[in-house]
């Protein structure tokens, strides 16, 4: 797909292997890995979990990855990836998109044949769905509600609003910062 193509050069920052049951963020402020919280829930997430930099999503973030691979990635990890769809669900913040990624083929031969959601198994697809439905439960005040999956031709729109978030959010801190310096200084 166009767009696919265009923007198959993507990094992914994996905050989460697949397979655990700890919800991991990077903090900024402190420039490491943070335990957010262990879910409660026994399920382990169904891939690689992490965020595209330089992006904002709606919940103020930047925007959410789910990277499906047959193997598991290390905490802190950076690695390509193409979007090949997205997952459109709302929490207790708002809008949670999830977008669905797999390796760049120039990391991960296996991945060349992967453009979109309908390459990957249903099966595949039904467990993500059943994990993201249900990994929030047992925890207060927390939800969920599944919209369903989209293609990576609007996967790929829902990213390059969010980039387009995150600059246009980039110029007014740089404006604002540039006032109260100028303010300061001048």
């Amino acid at each position: 797909m166009f767009l696919n193509k265009k923007m198959e050069n993507l990094d992914c920052f994996i905050e989460i292997s697949k397979g655990s049951n700890i919800k991991y963020e990077f903090d900024k402020k402190k420039n490491s890995m943070r335990c957010d919280r262990i879910l409660h829930t026994s399920m382990g997430y169904p891939g690689n979990y992490g965020y595209i930099p330089k992006t904002l999503s709606d919940d103020g973030d930047a925007i959410d990855v789910l990277l499906i691979t047959d193997y598991k990635l290390n905490s802190n990890t950076l690695i390509r990836v193409k979007i090949i769809g997205v997952l459109l669900m709302e929490d207790e913040a708002g809008n949670d998109e999830k977008l669905i990624c797999v390796p760049h083929e120039k990391v991960d031969p296996t991945s060349q044949y992967i453009d979109d959601l309908e390459d990957l198994p249903k099966c595949l697809l039904n467990k993500i769905l059943h994990f993201f439905k249900h990994y929030k439960d047992n925890e207060t005040d927390k939800f969920v509600k599944i919209i369903g999956f989209e293609d990576s031709v609007e996967a790929n729109k829902i990213y390059a609003k969010s980039k387009m978030k995150y600059n246009n959010n980039s110029q007014m801190k740089n404006i604002f910062n540039d006032i109260i310096f100028n303010d300061m200084c001048g």
